[in-house]
């Protein structure tokens, strides 16, 4: 990896620049820089030049005098000063590959606060949908992205069982259906209970269109499932539950899995936001509309630096409660209801309870329990209002919450970050942070695949809408995924048992989807392409793939020809002349793809800092198109020279091993065959 070598370089520059010049003139940040060519060495200090103007010196002279001062560096062959004043370092290289292939990927990092990551929150009313996966995909990469770089990570999945989709389902059981309780009961524990949920809420929504009247009964049912202690929060609690118990199914085929499932009700029933309000009004941060369209309700007046008129979601969708949410706040009002007049909760109130609550501002917590086992074997907890575990892990108090959700929402998390500065914790406000992204569409031709024409509408893409019934569920898209990646499988692989098919092709499904989602940035509407997905060529989770499985296929054969497996390899050039990586365009293309191998932990951080997981999606894609090409260029198992074929072995054998851990960041894995 390369940030230890880069930490080793900024630290010994820092001490020799220090002494050489005190430590008023160094600079706060030592930027280190990639050379443009392999010429120029593996990495580039500039600080002369910006030590020129303090100095009043020339930076050639000054970047002179650091060379001859700066001490050996453990993994630096030399270092040289060059052109106008550039610092080149040029990296031992067979040190490099000598101390990292076969090694671990823990990070040794300074100490990190922990992180909460917030993702899917998918409305537990309907089966989740392809629209759903691309913040499930963004969070979880972001998740895994944290720890490898050695954060200690909570994720957390919000459910928001009392929310007006859930009382959707209810009236549509008991209006349309008229199911009771153990009616529910019975559904609730068949299959597809989701796929049910999808249809009915669908004819809930036209029900409303028809007589818009029936709205009120819409509410009368919400507050019901808010209040609790009755046979419609009941209703309401068992179809959220069953439907999270599916929505986690969905999610553990894409390799997704929570440490905490948030229930909304339990922030009601335990009086988070009770709490929270008070602390609001104490402040001043909310308080009651005597008149106008807003009279009686508790509202929060909205900065002006907080941009009011953002597109915001569907009413509907978003979960704001009923169809009086542009009273509520909407565009150009700068009051934000929080309690309507009626004394039920906007959504946004129970964020704010929400938000407290992960930063440990609350003063007070869940109560817990087990609610699943994990893709690991490992606990799935979720919170609860009564009962409880007398032994549970530390949830919250997080020193960072980063919330995935789509740019829609934009508007309101900048109301939660609002409430944090407003009530003095600016630190934590700043370190509120929305993770948004930008829709999923399908495109013209994977929405026919699918079934779904859409409208006709000129768009490039079409939209779908859970809403409206109108979509492409989860499973149903990775189903067909599977489908047509086993008929590739089978091509190429005839001999493969039916398991062995059918294997692959899931692993290559969930590369296609996963990459798919990550490979563009999260500000770019995507459509969805189920072909372009899975292609074997070009930027595709399969090609990564690819990559690493012909990786391996070359070590095999060495192996079986030689005798001489990975590990071999690895012990085997600890004492191997170094020639082969010295000097010429063949070691250059050698140490290159090394080079490139070692850039992930530098990649990852990149990705972290700029909430851009795009970043590591392009790096991995860059990287096989190098191994590919070094691959044509230095044939291993052609080569003559028992050094070079064990080195070009090592360089493959490190490729495959990095390549490998970045598809686990974007959570797939490396087949067998291909």
């Amino acid at each position: 990896m390369i940030l230890p070598l880069q930490q080793a370089v900024r630290a010994a520059l820092q001490d020799t620049l220090t002494t050489l010049y005190g430590h008023a003139v160094v600079p706060a940040t030592l930027v280190i820089e990639t050379p443009p060519t392999r010429a120029l060495g593996d990495l580039a200090l500039p600080c002369a030049f910006e030590l020129a103007r303090t100095l009043r010196r020339a930076p050639r002279a000054i970047a002179q005098d650091i060379v001859a001062a700066l001490p050996p560096i453990a993994g630096v062959a030399r270092i040289e000063a060059v052109g106008g004043g550039y610092i080149n370092v040029f990296l031992d290289r067979a040190a490099f590959l000598r101390s990292h292939l076969g090694q671990g990927s823990a990070m040794a990092t300074t100490e990190r606060v922990k992180t909460i990551v917030e993702h899917t929150a998918i409305n537990p009313n309907k089966a989740a949908h392809i629209g759903h996966l691309r913040n499930s995909i963004l969070g979880d990469t972001v998740g895994r992205l944290l720890r490898f770089l050695g954060t200690p990570v909570e994720i957390q999945n919000y459910i928001d069982d009392t929310g007006v989709q859930v009382a959707d389902v209810v009236v549509g059981f008991e209006r349309l259906e008229g199911k009771g309780l153990e009616d529910v009961r019975a559904l609730a524990t068949g299959e597809k209970f989701d796929y049910y949920c999808w249809d009915l809420y669908a004819r809930v929504t036209e029900w409303y269109a028809a007589d818009t009247e029936r709205l009120a009964i819409r509410k009368a049912t919400l507050h019901a499932v808010e209040q609790g202690g009755n046979a419609t929060a009941d209703m309401g609690a068992i179809i959220a539950e069953a439907i999270v118990g599916c929505h986690l199914r969905t999610m553990a085929r894409l390799h997704i899995d929570y440490d905490l499932l948030s229930w909304e009700g339990d922030i009601l029933r335990l009086q988070f936001w009770a709490t929270a309000f008070d602390i609001l009004k104490r402040n001043g941060t909310v308080y009651l509309q005597p008149d106008g369209k807003l009279k009686g309700c508790w509202v929060m007046e909205i900065d002006e630096d907080v941009d009011a008129t953002v597109e915001q979601a569907d009413p509907v969708d978003a979960g704001e409660g009923d169809d009086e949410a542009e009273a509520e706040g909407g565009p150009n009002q700068r009051e934000k209801v929080i309690v309507r007049s009626d004394g039920t909760v906007t959504y946004v109130g129970k964020d704010i309870a929400n938000q407290f609550w992960k930063f440990g501002l609350l003063g007070k917590d869940f109560l817990y329990r087990p609610f699943a086992t994990r893709i690991d074997g490992d606990t799935l907890w979720a919170t609860t209002s009564t009962g409880g575990a007398a032994a549970h892990p530390a949830f919250g108090g997080a020193g960072t919450v980063i919330n995935v959700i789509d740019t829609r929402q934009s508007y309101l998390q900048k109301l939660l970050k609002q409430a944090l500065a407003t009530m003095g914790h600016r630190a934590q406000a700043e370190q509120s942070i929305h993770f948004s992204y930008e829709m999923v569409a399908l495109s013209h031709k994977t929405a026919r695949e699918l079934g779904y024409r859409g409208d006709g509408d000129g768009r490039p893409f079409v939209e779908v809408s859970g809403r409206k019934g109108l979509g492409v569920k989860a499973d149903d898209l990775l189903d067909r995924l599977v489908d047509k990646a086993q008929l590739e499988v089978r091509k190429r692989n005839p001999d493969f048992s039916d398991a062995e098919a059918l294997g692959t092709a899931e692993e290559i499904a969930v590369a296609a989807v996963r990459y798919f989602m990550v490979k563009f940035s999260r500000t770019k509407i995507i459509a969805f392409d189920i072909d372009e997905a899975l292609s074997f060529e070009g930027e595709s989770g399969p090609y990564l793939q690819y990559a690493a499985v012909r990786a391996g296929n070359i070590l095999t054969k060495l192996r079986d020809r030689e005798q001489v497996d990975e590990a071999a390899v690895a012990q085997t050039i600890a004492t191997l002349p170094t020639d082969a990586l010295a000097s010429g365009e063949d070691a250059d293309a050698l140490w290159d793809l090394v080079l490139a191998c070692g850039r992930l932990d530098e990649t990852a951080e990149a990705a972290v800092r700029t909430l851009e997981p795009s970043v590591l999606a392009k790096y991995a894609f860059g990287l096989a198109q190098a191994f590919s090409g070094f691959y044509h260029r230095c044939p291993i198992l052609s080569e003559e020279r028992q050094d070079v074929r064990l080195w070009r072995a090592a360089a493959a054998s490190y490729f495959k091993q990095q390549m490998t851990r970045a598809l686990d960041l974007m959570g797939a894995v490396v087949p067998g065959r291909m």
